[in-house]
This record gives structure tokens, sequence and C-alpha cells, in this order.
């Protein structure tokens, strides 16, 4: 599909190097960005469907990097069916495995949690709910797994492997595991904080730096946070990826970010959910943490929006979270909500307020234009403005 997007008031790149682009339009073909900026009149004729943003603005498709995937669009945890379609209504176009440790009766013995994460990963490459891309199949690191068994799993095509949920006594445990996964190109996350479930241990600075994953996830607590003098040690001591999520712990949220723009170094803050878990299901986690860290913490909304896009997609080497040429086509145009007290996006993220989801775009195919049914309505007016196919691309209303 041949999908443009017109008349924008501002793009947001996902890029901390470069955190905007000039100009007002975007043109996507087979899946991938063609050009940005400006798109001439020969080639919008040549689309086949037109979006006109209305002065609002484009932004990469948000990429939540913590999502407890399990099979189909459901999650035992909370019962519920279609919540990541849902969370595409929250700007969500990419979903990333924390482990399908939620999974009920999960194995636990070395061929169970390899066949699970092969099951999960086979299960999702077909299967995109609301057009989201979903990256499933993070083996759980158990006792009794072997160099071998990291071959066979980067064989069959894994490339997630999560630590923090096995059955061992000393999270030290964890560290020749991780560098096994490692050396099978494997991209390492490590649960962070006190216990989350029964019968997993907490884990603290200590432990993360022993183990040295490349993603330290939901580093401000899933829910419960480590110790404070923690966090200076994994920003001082490590180039780990700092993971915070919604469903953690707020104050430390800001305190991480902090650190990190304190040290130059906000390319390692990334943001996530952590959901759905006892927290429940968050379509707008994504976005509340964004506002939270701009009104509560300072940041640039520009900046924050890249920790959930470019900053995710560098650690876990995808090809979209940025807006260029060649990159997946997953972008969103976001505005302020109508009624509200500010007139665009950015002012409104800045005022703490959540911004309205105008439009969706994955792989270049419209998923929705004009309104999200988990935010109140744009306040410009997002339409198709031209369509060769038949369809409005109207979202239900709620």
């Amino acid at each position: 599909m041949r999908t443009a997007i017109v008349n924008l008031g501002g793009i947001i790149s996902g890029d901390l190097a470069a955190p905007t682009v000039a100009g007002d339009a975007i043109l996507m073909d087979g899946g991938l960005i063609v050009e940005i900026g400006s798109v001439s009149d020969a080639a919008l004729r040549g689309c086949d469907v037109v979006i006109d943003g209305g002065g609002a603005i484009a932004a990469p498709g948000l990429i939540d990097s913590h999502v407890h995937i399990t099979f189909g669009d459901y999650t035992p945890r909370q019962r519920t069916v279609g919540y990541l379609e849902s969370y595409t209504h929250g700007g969500i176009t990419t979903a990333i495995s924390a482990s399908e440790v939620h999974t009920p009766g999960r194995p636990k013995d070395p061929e169970g949690v390899k066949a699970l994460a092969v099951a999960a990963l086979k299960s999702f490459e077909q299967f995109r709910p609301g057009g989201m891309r979903v990256h499933a199949g993070s083996v759980i690191l158990e006792p009794g797994l072997e160099d071998k068994d990291f071959s066979e799993l980067a064989a069959r095509g894994v490339w997630l492997a999560k630590a923090g949920f096995g059955a061992f006594a000393d999270p030290m445990e964890y560290a020749p595991m991780v560098a096994m996964a490692k050396s099978h190109g494997m991209i390492t996350t490590m649960h962070t904080g006190g216990s989350s479930i029964p019968g997993s241990s907490g884990i603290w600075g200590s432990h993360v730096l022993a183990a040295d994953p490349h993603v330290s996830f939901h580093v401000n607590g899933g829910p419960v946070a480590m110790p404070d003098e923690d966090f200076p040690r994994l920003v001082d001591q490590s180039e780990i990826a700092l993971q915070v999520c919604t469903a953690g712990n707020l104050r430390t949220t800001l305190l991480t970010a902090d650190l990190l723009s304190g040290a130059g170094q906000l390319e390692r803050l990334l943001i996530a959910t952590d959901t759905p878990t006892g927290s429940g299901i968050m379509p707008l986690g994504v976005l509340y943490t964004i506002t939270h860290l701009c009104s509560l913490g300072g940041m640039d909304p520009e900046l924050a929006i890249a920790a959930a896009t470019g900053n995710n997609a560098r650690v876990y080497r995808l090809n979209s979270g940025i807006l260029a040429p060649g990159r997946d086509a997953d972008v969103i145009i976001l505005d302020a909500c109508a009624g509200g007290s500010q007139m665009d996006a950015l002012s409104a993220i800045r005022n703490g307020d959540i911004p309205a989801v105008a439009a969706v775009v994955t792989a270049g195919v419209p998923r929705f234009v004009g309104r999200s049914r988990n935010t109140p309505a744009a306040m410009k007016t997002v339409r198709v403005a031209q369509s060769n196919i038949m369809q409005d691309f109207a979202a239900p209303a709620h």
C-alpha cells in the first residue's frame, strides 16, 4: 500500500540526535517510509490513501518494550481478550515480550522453557493484533540450560532472553546464563527490584551489575523499586539500558531520568508499561509515562517520545522507532485533546495532559484515522482526504 500523510503541524523523529524533522508530509510505500518532510503532487496522485493531518503532529509509533505476552490477544493475568489491539489505540505499534511468564502452567525445565519461547515466537510471526508488531518468545532463564540450548534457540529465531523468574536461590547465578545468551546474539533483559510473583527473588543493583544484561527491566520498580543508592551505581558503573515502566514507582522514574540526563546518557532511557500485570491493562501507559517525565521531570516532549521509540529501537535492533527513509512505516498522529487548555500535542504533554491519538499507521497501512477509542477527540480534524480503498478507517466510537 502507498500511503501519505500531509498538512502536518510538526514531525517528531524519535531520534535523540535530531528530534524533529522539517516539513509537513510523509510518504510510505511497501511498509517503509519513502520520503519525509515534503511529498510531490505527482507522488500524492499515486497514493492509495492520503491522510490530512490537519496541523497535528506526527511521531513514530510507540514501542512498548515490556509486555507480558502469552498466546493470542489474551491475558490470563487479567482475563481480558483484545488488549493488544486496544494498545494500538494508545499509539503503541510494537510490543516486545517480557517473557511468557504468565502462560498458565508454564514449564520450568530446559526443554519446556525452550519450547515455550519457540512456540510464542512462531505464533506471532504472522499475527498482528490491530496491526501491531509483536516480538514474542523470550526464553526464561532456568537452572539446567546449557550453551547448546542457547545455540538451538538462536537457530530457531529466538533472540530474547529474560533473567529474574527462574528458580535460582541466588540472583548472582544468572550471570553465566546471561553471558551464554549474549554469546549467541540474544538481547538479554533482567527483572530489577522487589519480587513481583511468588517464588521469584528481589534483584538489586549488585545483581544487575554482575549479570550485565542489555536492559535492566522496570528499573524504577515492577512494582517495587530497589534502594535509591543503587540507581547511580547502574548509571555510573555500566552501559545497561534502564527501562522505566508505567506500572512501577513514579518517584524513581523521575530519579532515573534525572541521573541519565545529568550523565549525558539519555539514550539509555527506555519507556515501557510492564503490563498486563497486577497493575492491570494500560493502553495509554506509554503516553502517561511520557507526560510524567515532561510535566513533573521537565523533560522536553521530543526527547521523552524518543525514549519510547528510537531508544527502544536501537537497543532491540528494530527498524521501527525513527521516522526516516528506509525505516518501518509505523506512524502515529498526536494532538491536544478537545476541551483541554492546550492547543497542540507537545504543549499538552508539557502540561501533564494525555494527548489525543488521532491516527495510527503500521507497515504503511492506516489502522484508524480520526479518533482513538481510548482518548478524547483531537483538537484538530485529522481525516482521510483521498482513498482508493473501500474503507473509511474510522475507529468505533467509545
